[in-house]
Protein backbone atom coordinates (compact mmCIF):
# COMPACT_ATOMS: atom_id res chain seq x y z
CA UNK A 1 0.00 0.00 0.00
CA UNK A 2 1.47 3.18 -0.59
CA UNK A 3 2.18 5.48 2.69
CA UNK A 4 2.02 9.31 2.37
CA UNK A 5 3.60 10.90 5.14
CA UNK A 6 5.52 14.70 5.61
CA UNK A 7 8.54 14.00 7.73
CA UNK A 8 8.25 15.74 10.97
CA UNK A 9 12.33 16.73 10.66
CA UNK A 10 12.24 18.11 7.61
CA UNK A 11 8.83 18.64 6.42
CA UNK A 12 9.57 16.92 3.49
CA UNK A 13 6.41 14.91 2.02
CA UNK A 14 6.96 11.71 0.86
CA UNK A 15 5.42 8.69 -0.76
CA UNK A 16 6.38 5.13 -0.09
CA UNK A 17 5.29 1.61 -0.82
CA UNK A 18 4.83 -0.37 2.28
CA UNK A 19 3.98 -3.88 2.03
CA UNK A 20 0.95 -4.27 5.40
CA UNK A 21 -2.45 -5.52 5.47
CA UNK A 22 -4.86 -2.49 5.05
CA UNK A 23 -7.07 -4.16 7.80
CA UNK A 24 -3.68 -4.16 10.22
CA UNK A 25 -2.74 -0.35 9.05
CA UNK A 26 -6.60 0.67 9.71
CA UNK A 27 -6.76 -0.96 13.12
CA UNK A 28 -3.31 1.48 13.81
CA UNK A 29 -4.38 4.06 12.38
CA UNK A 30 -7.66 4.26 14.48
CA UNK A 31 -5.95 3.73 17.37
CA UNK A 32 -7.15 0.12 18.47
CA UNK A 33 -3.37 -0.92 18.26
CA UNK A 34 0.08 -0.15 18.79
CA UNK A 35 1.88 0.32 15.56
CA UNK A 36 3.88 -2.74 17.10
CA UNK A 37 0.86 -4.99 17.67
CA UNK A 38 -0.45 -4.12 14.41
CA UNK A 39 2.32 -4.16 12.01
CA UNK A 40 5.02 -6.02 13.47
CA UNK A 41 5.95 -8.01 11.04
CA UNK A 42 7.70 -4.79 9.66
CA UNK A 43 10.77 -3.45 9.41
CA UNK A 44 11.46 -1.09 11.87
CA UNK A 45 12.52 1.84 9.34
CA UNK A 46 8.74 1.16 7.61
CA UNK A 47 7.26 1.63 10.70
CA UNK A 48 9.58 4.64 11.91
CA UNK A 49 8.59 5.91 8.49
CA UNK A 50 4.24 5.49 8.79
CA UNK A 51 5.00 6.94 12.52
CA UNK A 52 6.61 9.89 12.06
CA UNK A 53 7.66 10.40 7.80
CA UNK A 54 11.29 10.00 8.90
CA UNK A 55 13.44 7.92 6.56
CA UNK A 56 16.50 6.20 7.46
CA UNK A 57 18.63 8.44 5.77
CA UNK A 58 17.13 11.11 7.60
CA UNK A 59 17.92 9.40 10.65
CA UNK A 60 21.11 8.84 10.19
CA UNK A 61 22.06 12.48 8.48
CA UNK A 62 19.59 14.08 11.57
CA UNK A 63 22.75 14.54 14.43
CA UNK A 64 25.57 14.06 11.75
CA UNK A 65 27.20 17.34 12.23
CA UNK A 66 26.68 17.40 15.82
CA UNK A 67 28.05 14.28 16.26
CA UNK A 68 31.22 14.93 13.95
CA UNK A 69 31.66 18.27 16.46
CA UNK A 70 31.97 16.10 19.53
CA UNK A 71 33.98 13.63 18.65
CA UNK A 72 36.36 16.28 17.34
CA UNK A 73 36.13 18.08 20.18
CA UNK A 74 34.32 21.19 18.57
CA UNK A 75 31.66 21.63 20.96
Amino acid sequence: MIINRKSAATGIRRRREIKCDPKDYEMWEKGYLNIQDAMGYLKQEDRDFILSGITSDEWNNMWKNEIENIVMDHV
